[in-house]
């Protein structure tokens, strides 16, 4: 008689589908195989997308949320939840409420524009983020124009992301990581809880093909925490796969290709 297989870390996606495969649910998913976890989904929205931006963007009841919400986690529960689009106001208000009630560890990618610029959270919805959303993250993972849309503040350079932090902090998140992609020279993340520090610096590839770059990273993430990691080695291991994908990022399309979810597996050149 063979031994029943053991079950992989449970990790679940709450957020909006990318029909083009680079970002949303359909990245999540991925990075959640790629990294040894068993992904599951709550499909918040459907968006038509493919690499030159959002064509379209239908939200999902708020019934539907809940249902499959409840489905995954009073069934098969789950060892960490990431959260991506939301959309609306009624949306962050229902997700925060059911992760309140999870006890698992949350992160929380504060989602509002796509790579191509096209909105994705609707401007009412923002105080909810700040007031419900952010204050159930275990690690919230805004970029730097999702970091001007919550706080107002436009960060240019490492002093400017460390008064964003602390900016976000006090919205009530336990750890937040500032995305510093957006700034010239090396990759930079700020990961910081208030009082401890840790810099995270990448080698900037010359790759126009990013798309997909926050999502993969709030889920690999919630991948290590899922693992039992600690919040400082969970985002350093996150911020290390996501390089990895982006170095091997491809072109898809007319526009913005994706970052490479499959990178591990491929053959050394």
């Amino acid at each position: 008689m063979t031994a029943p297989a053991p079950i992989p870390p449970r990790v679940l996606t709450v957020a909006g589908s990318d029909s083009g495969g680079g970002a949303g649910i359909q990245a999540d998913l991925k990075t959640m195989l790629a990294l040894g976890t068993h992904g599951m989904s709550v499909l918040t929205a459907v968006t038509a997308q493919n690499s030159l931006g959002v064509q379209g963007a239908w939200e999902l009841p708020a019934d539907a949320v809940r249902a499959q919400y409840r489905s995954v986690v009073d069934d098969i529960g789950v060892q960490a939840v990431k959260t991506g689009m939301l959309s609306s106001a009624a949306l962050v208000g229902l997700v925060a409420e059911l992760l309140a009630g999870t006890g698992a560890p949350v992160v929380v990618d504060p989602v509002g524009v796509s790579k191509h610029g096209d909105a994705l959270l609707a401007a009412e919805a923002l105080d909810s983020v700040r007031t419900k959303l952010l204050p159930v993250a275990t690690v919230a993972t805004p970029n730097l124009d999702e970091v001007t849309q919550l706080t107002g503040l436009t960060v240019t350079d490492e002093r400017g992301m460390r008064l964003a932090a602390a900016e976000i902090l006090a919205y009530g998140p336990r750890w937040v990581v500032i995305k510093g992609g957006h700034l010239p020279g090396e990759a930079v993340d700020l990961l910081t809880d208030g009082s401890e520090e840790h810099w995270l610096r990448a080698p900037r590839y010359d790759n126009r093909h990013t798309h997909g770059t926050g999502c993969t990273l709030a889920s690999a993430i919630a991948c290590g925490l899922a693992r039992g990691q600690d919040v400082p080695t969970a985002v350093r291991g996150a911020k290390e796969y996501v390089t990895g994908a982006i170095r091997g990022g491809f072109a898809l399309g007319a526009g913005i290709g994706p970052v490479d979810h499959g990178w591990l597996t491929r053959p050394a050149d």
